[in-house]
Parts: structure tokens; C-alpha cells; sequence
């Protein structure tokens, strides 16, 4: 006898439909045709003979796959499902509902097709290889939601493989948006970026690529924090990326807990979970800048952060300044297909953030020192930018 199969809505009868599991059914996507095929005039150029014609000429000039395919304005978004929102390793199916998610929001905000790929491997080699090989059919691939450390090893080696923007968006949207936020923080309390310590709590995927963009961006000095205190060269327990960022970070030389290392901070930033003290946001510089990201729960809720802090921002839609990915994500690979560049540079990822800051650099106060995801004003500054800076770095192919 088959087993029963369960629904989880609704759960009881009589109980309404989970409104989630209504707007997923059937999925958020579906593939449409962009040209006619109404009849057999239509069906020999859309198919055979007329595409033999297209692949023929592409065969002799691949570049042309660029101006005869949907290759220019499609990316695919690439996961093994170990480190799905706060979810974490919840397998490649169980990851798609937010790979569609993802694909959604490139179309809607950055005009950018764009296909969720769930591979069935964790294995870096594996996975590497199994990126490589769909390459041919995409014009730049977004990794999402695959656990640290082994994110950056598979980004490094994909970037050093292909000749197409690789960008893994849990380390470097997380990174352009925060910085954009912090730039504009600085400004409302009166600062420069470069008068600023900023404590990061969480060494993982975006606690790195974070650090990383403010050293960049010229912070006064920044610290990693990890479950056992701050990230240091001292200590005989890193990893080797960890390692990378001792080497980068803590030029005060701060050793012990993050609530140690909060102590005279102009910053904090966290995007790791946990629950950090309201006395230590309270040991904090005046004006202090609080972003506490963790997703939905912050790491200190923004009603005691405000009690302490000038600004406050989180990584929840019900709170001022959120701290959204798809403010920076859909532009930086809509720039980089309108340019074809051939990877996205440091300096892509700063033009960036700084068109991002820009946008509201009018309007700013303690609840908007970064744009809402709804502004229709971002994707297009973001795009603009992106492709400057592509073209100045010499990673622009047009």
C-alpha cells in the first residue's frame, strides 16, 4: 500500500491556507518564448533550417553567441543547498523555493533572466567542475547559499576557470550594500569612514567579504569576531582563511570576546546570529553605528540599539535601513552583461556601493542612509556604475 502523502496546508481542516505555500504552488517561474512561432515560416527560422545558419556563423566567431543567444542577459544562480538563508544544510531541493526567489528578483529588479541550478554534490572539485562544464550557456554565474569555508575556494577557482563574472552574493552583495549603508551612517553622525573601528561579529562568507570592503574603502581599523573572540594572529585554531584575515585586520591588536572588542567601538556589524548584551552596545562610542543583521532575529534588537546608537540598521523589512542584497546583486551583473566583462573587480564592487550611497546622499537621516529595494532609482545607478568601473579596470569586453 503507497504511503499517504501529507500536506502541510492547510493543517487542519477547516484552518486557511498558509498564503506562502499558496503563492509557491506550481513554483514563481516559468520560461517563455521571446519570439513567434505561429507557423512553418516562423518554425524553419526559430528551428531548423534558419538556427543551423546561426550556429554555423557562431561556430566560426563565438563571440557572436553573446548577440545570438540569450547567453548577454542570463546567469545562473548556483547552490548545493548547505547554507540556505538561516536554514542552513537543508539539501538542493528543499533549497529551489529560494534559488526561484533569487531568479525573481534579478528579472524584476536588474531586468537580468537568470535559471536556479540545485546541484546534488558538496564537494569543491565536484562542484567547481560542474559549474564549469554549464558555463558555456550563461553570461555569468551567481553562487548562493554554499557554506563557508568552502565558498571561497569554489569562487576562486571558478573565477581563475572562466572568463565570465563569478560572484558569490552571500559574500560580496552582503559586503557592497554594507558598505553603502556605513559610508552614509558616517555621514549623518558627522564622520569619515577612515575615523572609524568597526567590531564584525561572524567569520564566515559575508563576516569576511564585509571586512575585506571596508579595509578597501579605508576604515579605520577593523576586528573579526568568531564564536571564540576576536580573530587574531595569535590564536592556533584558524582556518586558513581565517588565517587571511588576522593577517588583514585588528591593527589595535585586540584579543579576547566581542564583547571586549565592543568596548570604544564606533561599530558594529553582525551577521553571524547570537545575541550580543545590551551592556556591551552600551560600551560602544558615542554615535556609535549599529547593524545588527542576523536574519529575523538581530543580534540586538533595534529598540535597544536605538537606546545607544545614532544609527541602526538591520536585515529585516519591518525596521529602518535594511540591509537587502537585491539592492546591490541585480545591478552588479546587469553592468557586467552590458559590458561583458570578463570578471567583477574590487573596484566594481566599491563603484558599487558608492552609486548605491548616492542615491540617497539627499535625503539622508538616522532611518534612511541606504535606499529601499523598491526605489527605482538603484538597479539603474548600480548598472551604470558597474560598467564605468568594468571599463576603466580593463575587464570590459564592449
Amino acid at each position: 500500500m503507497a504511503a499517504e502523502i501529507i500536506h502541510p496546508h492547510p493543517a487542519e481542516a477547516g484552518d486557511p491556507i498558509d498564503p506562502a505555500f499558496a503563492l509557491h504552488r506550481g513554483g514563481k517561474m516559468e520560461v517563455r518564448a521571446t519570439v513567434p512561432v505561429r507557423d512553418a515560416d516562423d518554425l524553419s527560422l526559430a528551428y531548423t533550417p534558419g538556427v543551423a545558419r546561426v550556429c554555423t556563423a557562431i561556430a566560426e566567431q563565438p563571440e557572436l553567441v553573446h548577440d545570438y543567444t540569450w547567453k548577454s542577459s542570463t546567469v545562473a544562480v548556483v547552490t548545493d543547498g548547505t547554507a540556505v538563508l538561516g536554514l542552513g544544510d537543508i539539501g538542493p531541493e528543499a533549497s529551489l523555493p529560494v534559488m526561484e526567489g533569487k531568479a525573481i528578483l534579478f528579472k524584476q529588479f536588474g531586468g537580468v533572466d537568470a535559471v536556479p541550478l540545485a546541484l546534488a554534490c558538496t564537494d569543491v572539485d565536484e562542484l567547481v567542475e560542474t559549474v564549469a562544464r554549464l558555463a558555456p550557456s550563461f553570461g555569468g554565474i551567481n553562487l548562493e547559499d554554499i557554506s563557508a569555508p568552502r565558498c571561497f575556494e569554489v569562487e576562486r577557482r571558478l573565477q581563475e576557470r572562466l572568463d565570465i563574472p563569478v560572484f558569490h552574493d552571500d559574500q560580496h552583495g552582503t559586503a557592497i550594500v554594507t558598505l553603502a549603508a556605513l559610508w552614509n551612517a558616517a555621514k549623518v553622525t558627522g564622520r569619515e569612514i577612515g575615523e572609524l573601528r568597526a567590531v564584525i561579529s561572524g567569520a564566515g562568507a559575508a563576516g569576511v567579504a564585509i571586512a575585506k570592503i571596508l579595509l578597501e574603502a579605508g576604515i579605520g581599523d577593523v576586528a573579526v569576531c568568531d564564536r571564540r573572540g576576536v580573530v587574531h594572529e595569535g590564536r592556533d585554531d584558524l582556518t586558513p582563511v581565517k588565517r587571511m584575515v588576522a593577517e588583514l585586520t585588528n591593527k589595535a591588536r585586540l584579543t579576547g570576546s566581542l564583547a571586549e572588542a565592543l568596548d570604544g567601538a564606533d561599530v558594529f556589524v553582525g551577521v553571524s546570529g547570537g545575541t550580543v548584551p545590551e551592556e556591551a552596545v552600551a560600551a560602544m562610542a558615542k554615535d556609535c553605528l549599529v547593524f545588527a543583521m542576523a536574519n529575523p532575529t538581530p543580534e540586538v534588537h533595534p529598540e535597544v540599539a536605538r537606546r545607544h546608537a545614532a544609527v541602526v540598521a538591520t536585515g529585516r523589512s519591518d525596521f529602518p535601513n535594511q540591509i537587502n542584497n537585491v539592492l546591490a546583486f541585480p545591478g552588479v551583473f546587469a553592468g557586467a552583461l552590458q559590458v561583458r566583462a570578463s570578471r567583477i573587480t574590487e573596484g566594481m564592487k566599491l563603484a558599487a556601493a558608492r552609486a548605491l550611497a548616492a542615491v540617497v546622499e539627499d535625503e539622508l537621516s538616522a532611518d534612511r542612509v541606504i535606499p529601499s529595494p523598491f526605489d527605482e532609482r538603484v538597479a539603474p545607478a548600480v548598472t551604470r556604475a558597474v560598467a564605468e568601473a568594468a571599463r576603466r579596470e580593463g575587464v570590459a569586453r564592449r
